[in-house]
């Protein structure tokens, strides 16, 4: 059961100039930072508030650091802006197979490790109304249980 959105992730050309942004603007701070070398990305994790289930909702900001990476690409044809919309469930298995039995593409035969040690995977733009939908187990989460890898977004 989805729980909550656990984050808006906006794809960026200068991400410390993006951070700069929203910290000027909004008041938000950077509360994680990292490189994903699978992913291709560099990004900042901007807390907004903390959620009923334990969980937080952030912003997060991704510059790509490869030309082939996928935000690079996304970048290249739509410039600047709302890559994904990532919501939050305490079982990225069981909600991606019900996704699944439903019709939707699910991107990732095994989810991956994400941001922060979450397990994640992506619903197919194309099945969830053009939005690039992504699945959150918040690490440390009943249901969260992954060999560590490299991190995704």
């Amino acid at each position: 059961m989805l729980t909550r959105i656990d984050h808006i992730g906006i794809a960026c050309f200068d991400l410390d100039r993006t951070v700069d942004f929203y910290r000027a603007t909004y008041g938000f701070e950077v509360f994680h930072t990292e490189v994903n070398e699978e992913q291709g990305v560099r990004e900042a994790m901007l807390r907004i508030n903390g959620t009923d289930d334990g969980g937080s909702s952030y912003i997060q900001l991704l510059e790509p650091v490869r030309e082939d990476s996928a935000v690079a690409k996304w970048l290249a044809k739509n410039g600047e802006g709302v890559h994904h919309i990532a919501f939050g469930t305490a079982d990225v298995d069981a909600d991606a197979e019900a996704a699944r039995e439903r019709g939707v593409r699910v991107l990732y035969d095994e989810p991956r490790t994400g941001s922060m040690g979450s397990r994640i995977t992506f619903l197919h733009p194309k099945d969830c109304h053009g939005v690039l939908t992504e699945l959150v187990t918040a690490a440390g989460s009943s249901a969260s249980s992954v060999p560590p890898a490299s991190t995704d977004h």
